[in-house]
């Protein structure tokens, strides 16, 4: 960081001292502490609350409305329950406060436009918590699409699968749980980055296989571009055996990433394709399909390594920048919007016994 920029902590005051709470917001910005500086924190539990005055001294508050009329906090990080993000984030602004909200950032389309039209009255304080933009294996994929290497991308397959009997509250449709609101919205932004044009149609289903609850432990959602390319996403709890995290093809060559491998097989870039044109003509009777081609393939297996520095938690890095610098935020409001809309197609479209609709 230059020593022009600024390097004044943001006093932050996390709202929900749960999982994303405790277990990622505080431990990313622990290690940021030129960055960020807890002052404050809300959650309906005593003993919570009482960790996060031991480990930060900091203030806390049973009650957001108290949160947010604390005077040192000038940004909130909403880690609540689902159902309520966007509830809060609304009133964290309209009391002055800047706003990262945890992923979904609304469970319905409705909600998500009530926060694009607050983005509007409210430029530059909503901060979009997709994390996994910063995904290393995301991050170099897009890189090797972006040097050529496979031609031009014209397939992705997404994936996210296991196999577990889950019970928890993410497999509550009341308690905002469910593939589409826990793994899907980080998925459908891959998809969209990938995918490079706005969505001319989608199929989707949505099943419960594995876990308990009434929400959908699998789903698939097929996304097609105006610019034709095709997404396939699936993200299921029910699946028993895995597959690659991602695949692309291309005009040129295709690759696979699985455990933090990437897996390639393009044709050489030096080597100059003969010139070849389709033929009418009745072939003889011992031939082949077609007549031989003689291709150069390279092909060649590398850790995840991409050139840009990158890692999940370096949202905060953006955020920082954001307010301090008033560097670009990455993740637009308007993204966030689509991946929403992208989700409630996806729950209007497939007949699912339980699945709540607004």
């Amino acid at each position: 960081m230059s020593k022009s920029q600024s390097t004044k902590p943001i006093k932050i005051g996390i709202a929900g001292i749960g999982r994303a709470g405790w277990g990622m917001h505080c431990n990313e910005l622990d290690k940021r502490p030129e960055l960020f500086r807890i002052v404050a924190a809300c959650d309906l539990d005593p003993q919570r609350l009482e960790r996060m005055q031991t480990r930060y001294q900091c203030r806390t508050y049973t009650a957001f409305r108290d949160l947010i009329k604390d005077p040192e906090v000038e940004m909130i990080a909403i880690a609540t329950p689902s159902p309520i993000h966007t509830d809060q984030a609304l009133l964290a602004l309209k009391a002055g406060k800047l706003v990262v909200v945890e992923k979904p950032i609304a469970l319905t389309l409705a909600d998500a436009q009530r926060l694009a039209r607050a983005d509007k009255r409210y430029p530059g304080k909503i901060f979009l918590r997709h994390n996994r933009r910063f995904e290393a294996g995301f991050t170099h994929i897009r890189e090797i699409l972006a040097a050529g290497l496979l031609g031009e991308p014209f397939e992705f397959k997404l994936r996210r699968n296991s196999y577990s009997r889950r019970d928890d509250w993410q497999t509550i449709i009341a308690c905002g749980g469910g593939q589409l609101n826990n793994w899907a919205p980080h998925i459908i932004d891959h998809a969209l980055r990938f995918l490079d044009s706005p969505v001319a149609d989608m199929w989707s289903d949505l099943k419960r296989v594995a876990a308990v609850g009434d929400a959908e432990d699998h789903l698939k959602i097929v996304l097609r571009g105006k610019n034709g390319r095709v997404v396939d996403l699936e993200i299921s709890g029910g699946a028993a055996l895995s597959e690659p995290e991602c695949t692309v093809y291309g005009t040129r060559g295709a690759l696979v990433c699985q455990d933090n491998q990437l897996t390639l097989k393009y044709l050489d870039p030096a080597v100059k394709l003969a010139p070849r044109h389709a033929i009418k003509e009745t072939p003889p009777m011992e031939g082949s399909f077609g007549n031989p081609d003689h291709l150069t393939w390279r092909q060649e297996t590398i850790p995840v390594s991409p050139k840009a520095a990158c890692d999940t938690d370096h949202i905060w890095n953006h955020v920082y920048a954001a307010v301090r610098n008033k560097k670009p935020y990455p993740i637009t409001v308007a993204q966030g919007v689509e991946v929403v809309r992208i989700a409630d197609r996806a729950r209007c479209g497939t007949p699912f016994a339980g699945r709540r609709r607004k």
